[in-house]
């Protein structure tokens, strides 16, 4: 695999890349480095899942990936997840991480896993962080987390920490690329423009993008209907998809479209599978795609319609999220003992 074929692995399906031209001449250069940080908070969805998806890209293009599960960052904003839980959520988020990527056709041998408590509490680490501490300003920290942490007039220095941690982050797992939403361009912008003042390399970054929800607009995590969580059965799975916002002919905030686009069609493409539509002959019969663009294509044209698209698009991603789930509901102790007050 040549350098433009490994660099179109690692961009494709992407929000943005910042730039391209260095993950070139990262791989020019030899075999680099890729980190994703995910504070254990919340339970884990859809949307993260298309985001873990990624990462069977940067294995496949030879990149040493590290998934960190910053359990300390959890607690930082706004205390999110309470301190006595954070042990509980990080066994989980680490076995959900590992059934996703497993399930998007990777192996997650491959991947190094590290909590943040294995090193944000000592030196060097405590001591680089101290020194960004004092030369950076409150209103610089909340600009670059605003999209991240929890904002308020009064916010709490947690928040404000949590961004220069994460900015940290990058150079003490010695990561040459730094991945995740574009949520996290501001944090990581931070990171290009003040680690290089502390001799750290400024990291290249990969945007994944974040996908609207089933009921339009953005995806909210406490809006059960606005996601398809990890475990939900097939028939809740169509029955959120059947009651998806999905106007004919509108691709703008179509979270179904985007399902297909970023995590249905990467993980069949995997296999060399098409994605169908069936559809009674006397509509047109099946409908049979490659890839997404003539799929998108299609369905802007009217071609295809919500009706025969809701079915086909809900049936493939069942067939995605059902071995997470059932990795998931295999072992129930980890969401009791994760979230006692709806699992325990």
């Amino acid at each position: 695999m040549d350098t433009a074929e490994r660099t179109n692995l690692v961009t494709r399906f992407t929000e943005e890349v910042v730039t391209e031209s260095e993950i070139e001449s990262l791989f020019e250069e030899g075999t680099p480095s890729a980190y994703i940080g995910y504070a254990p908070t919340g339970e884990m969805h859809i949307g993260h899942f298309t985001t873990m998806r990624k990462l069977a890209d940067f294995l496949e293009a030879g990149i040493e990936v590290t998934v960190l599960v910053a359990d300390l960052h959890a607690h930082l904003d706004d205390e999110k997840s309470p301190f006595e839980l954070l042990d509980a959520r990080s066994t989980y988020y680490r076995t959900a991480i590992e059934a996703m990527i497993e399930a998007a056709g990777a192996n997650p041998d491959g991947i190094e896993f590290v909590r943040g408590t294995e090193y944000q509490l000592e030196a060097p680490y405590t001591l680089d962080l101290y020194r960004m501490l004092a030369e950076t300003t409150l209103s610089r920290a909340q600009r670059a987390g605003s999209e991240v942490v929890r904002q308020s007039e009064n916010p709490k220095l947690g928040g404000l920490v949590y961004t220069l941690m994460q900015s940290l982050d990058v150079a003490a797992l010695d990561a040459d690329i730094a991945y995740g939403g574009i949520d996290q361009r501001g944090i990581y912008m931070l990171s290009r423009e003040i680690l290089p003042g502390h001799g750290y390399q400024k990291p290249a970054c990969v945007f994944a993008p974040l996908l609207s929800g089933l009921s339009g607009g953005k995806m909210s995590a406490s809006e059960d209907e606005s996601k398809v969580n990890l475990t939900d059965d097939d028939e809740t799975i169509a029955e959120k998809i059947q009651g998806a916002y999905c106007p004919a002919g509108e691709v703008a905030d179509n979270g179904v479209l985007e399902y297909l686009r970023y995590l249905v069609f990467p993980v069949l493409s995997q296999d060399n599978r098409s994605f169908l539509v069936e559809r009674p002959e006397k509509y047109g019969g099946n409908l049979e795609y490659e890839a997404y663009e003539p799929l998108e294509e299609a369905f802007v044209s009217g071609e295809l319609h919500p009706a025969d698209l809701k079915p086909a698009a809900a049936a493939a991603i069942a067939e995605v999220v059902d071995p997470v789930r059932e990795r998931l509901l295999d072992e129930p102790e980890l969401l009791a003992d994760a979230y006692p007050e709806t699992h325990g």
